[in-house]
């Protein structure tokens, strides 16, 4: 029998509004506030680690390969190498999978895996122009030369540039590509809106019943850090379609649909999960949240990026011989109400399945009664290098609550592709 590839543990921070309560703790202090938490939480010693790999997406100028600085900022000797994986919105997910092959080659017996992302501190450009500006006047030797520097400068250099969330390959933004997908796969407005406020509806009865506190590491909080954050800040409380509908478009001010209110939030926030064989979980005396049981990516249109969990899903069914019927609870990351219902239209189409998938008849049905059960990113937020962790560490969670088996989770991808990814409990 394989030896399965364990998932023992996992934690993560709050995930916060950007530009709000953890605007002052940068990603690799968030990420590695989690790895101590996690190496706390399990009981093992530090040194038994031997890899640390960490998603992160917008990374900090100041921390190069952030997952190396999360490693030791985070507790772990310097000896237990670390480094980074960017895989866009599932750069978490892609953290675990890398993770869970190395393991499965026989490369390292237990690593760490996970994602960060400050939404609050992504870098602010500045203009080419300005660059060559100053190092004009850093290489000018004299005073007649630094003055001739000096005035030649205008104050349209110091204007900066903020990077925009868009796709190289296709010139749109994310909410772009997810108005082209509402068309293409006629998701309506109000469909979007009921879907957000379903969202923020789970949400905030998650926090009620205290499930995301099983989940969560309440963190500290700059400068004192005599305040703590134990939840996430993101749900909204009484919610209404009413208020939904009267938010504006965001992306096509005309004729669109996505609006604030049925996107995601740009979110601050980290989380981490602990791996390894599950022969050596039993021979440590650990009982794993879950199991790996296989993953897969796929590309697509960069222009539809949305439908990524589509194509993904629809290969790890063929790698596993699986159906959508199989899973007790799924999970797709909701960047936009249009995108994920638009992936819930795709799988249920025969038209798509030939054209799109090579297949003869469609995946299936997604029941949203076991979709996103607790909520996602519309309501919870999307720091973009951690929620591919957060949807397995929710899932693993949920399906263990519920005494469920079997759970798929897939992200979307910016650049034109998806990955899911397939877990079980028992």
């Amino acid at each position: 029998m394989k030896d399965r590839i364990a998932i023992v543990s996992g934690i993560r921070t709050p995930f916060c509004k950007a530009g709000g309560v953890m605007r002052d703790l940068e990603a690799d202090d968030i990420g590695a506030f989690v790895v101590t938490e996690l190496l706390a939480r399990s009981g093992l010693p530090s040194a038994s680690i031997d890899e640390l790999i960490f998603g992160n997406v917008i990374q900090p100028p100041h921390a190069a390969n952030i997952a190396r600085i999360v490693a030791v900022k985070g507790g772990l000797p310097v000896s237990i190498p670390a480094y980074t994986v960017n895989r866009n919105c599932a750069s978490g997910l892609e953290a675990i999978t890398s993770a869970a092959d190395k393991i499965q080659l026989g490369r390292a017996e237990i690593i760490i895996a996970g994602g960060t992302e400050s939404m609050s501190n992504f870098p602010v450009l500045i203009k080419k122009k300005y660059q060559d500006f100053l190092m004009r006047l850093s290489k000018a030797k004299s005073w007649q030369q630094k003055l001739s520097t000096l005035f030649s400068f205008r104050p349209g250099l110091v204007i900066p540039e903020f990077p925009e969330i868009s796709d190289p390959l296709c010139g749109l933004s994310m909410g772009q590509t997810a108005e082209i997908l509402s068309r293409e796969f006629r998701v309506s407005r109000e469909e979007q809106d009921a879907f957000s406020l379903l969202s923020q509806e789970r949400a905030m009865k998650g926090i009620l019943e205290g499930r995301f506190a099983e989940e969560i590491a309440p963190i500290p909080l700059p400068p004192a850090y005599q305040t703590i954050q134990t939840q996430d800040d993101g749900p909204r409380v009484n919610q209404t379609l009413l208020a939904l509908s009267k938010l504006k478009p965001i992306f096509d001010r005309y004729t669109g649909t996505v609006t604030a209110g049925n996107s995601s939030q740009l979110t601050d926030g980290a989380a981490a999960v602990l791996l390894m064989k599950e022969s050596k979980a039993k021979s440590l005396g650990l009982n794993p949240l879950g199991y790996v049981r296989d993953y897969a990516v796929a590309g697509l249109q960069p222009s539809r990026m949305g439908l990524g969990p589509a194509f993904a899903i629809s290969k790890v069914l063929t790698q596993t011989g699986m159906q959508l019927t199989d899973f007790d609870l799924i999970e797709i990351n909701e960047a936009f109400a249009a995108q994920v219902l638009a992936v819930v239209n795709a799988c249920a189409s025969n038209e798509f399945a030939k054209k799109e998938l090579g297949r003869d008849s469609c995946l299936g049905t997604i029941d949203l009664e076991k979709l996103n059960v607790n909520g996602g990113a519309i309501a919870l937020g999307h720091p973009l290098g951690a929620s591919g962790t957060r949807l397995v560490l929710t899932l693993l969670k949920e399906l263990k609550r519920r005494n469920k088996n079997m759970g798929l989770a897939s992200l979307c991808i910016g650049g034109g592709q998806g990955q899911a990814i397939v877990v079980e409990v028992n």
